[in-house]
C-alpha cells in the first residue's frame, strides 16, 4: 500500500483513488492501493464480507465501484441467476448486479461520472460505498435462495425482500 502524502479534510475533493482509500482507512476497512487507478478493501456486510474495488478511468472521468460478495455461480445455475439478476436490476436506481463471464463471479457495479476535474468528494465516496454495501446486503438472501436453496428466482426475491422489510 502506498503511503498517503497528505490528510484529506471533510471539505476537500480529491483524486478518486485517494478519496476512496482515505474513506476506507477512516472506516477501518483493510485497504490496498493496487495502482494509481485502483483501490480495494474488505468490509463486513450484514451477511458476509465484501470486497469493494474502486477503478478510476481518467480518460472518461468515470469511477467504477464494484462490490463482490464472493459468490460464484455454478454453470447449472446460470439461467436462474440471470433471471434473478433481471428481476433485481429492474428495481434498482443506481448500479446493477452482473455475473462476470470469466469465473462466473457475482458482483454489484456502479459507474459514477465525475466532473471535468475528475475529483471525488467525501460525501460522494460515502454514498457510493454505502449504496453498494446496502444493495449487496439487500439482495444477498435472494442469491442464496436461488443458488443454494433451489428456489425459483421470483420466490427467492419475494422472500428476500419480505425478510429485509421486516428487519428493524
Amino acid at each position: 500500500m502506498r503511503p498517503r502524502t497528505q490528510e484529506l479534510r471533510s471539505d476537500d475533493d480529491a483524486a478518486p483513488v485517494d478519496m476512496l482509500s482515505a474513506l476506507f482507512e477512516a472506516r477501518g476497512w483493510p485497504c490496498e492501493i493496487i495502482s494509481e487507478d485502483e483501490v480495494s478493501c474488505e468490509v463486513q456486510g450484514s451477511w458476509t464480507k465484501y470486497q469493494l474495488r474502486g477503478i478510476w478511468r481518467k480518460e472518461d472521468n468515470v469511477l467504477q465501484l464494484l462490490c463482490l460478495p464472493d459468490i460464484r455461480v455454478t454453470d447449472d445455475k446460470i439461467p436462474q441467476a440471470y433471471e434473478l439478476l433481471a428481476l433485481i436490476n429492474e428495481q434498482m436506481w443506481m448500479g446493477h448486479f452482473d455475473v462476470w463471464s470469466n469465473g462466473n463471479v457475482l458482483l454489484y457495479r456502479h459507474g459514477a461520472l465525475l466532473g471535468d476535474e475528475g475529483l471525488l468528494s467525501i460525501s460522494q465516496a460515502q454514498a457510493l460505498a454505502e449504496n453498494a454495501i446496502e444493495e449487496c446486503d439487500r439482495f444477498y438472501p435472494a442469491f442464496q435462495f436461488v443458488l443454494w436453496g433451489d428456489k425459483s428466482p421470483r420466490v427467492a426475491l419475494d422472500n428476500a425482500l419480505v425478510d429485509a422489510a421486516g428487519e428493524a
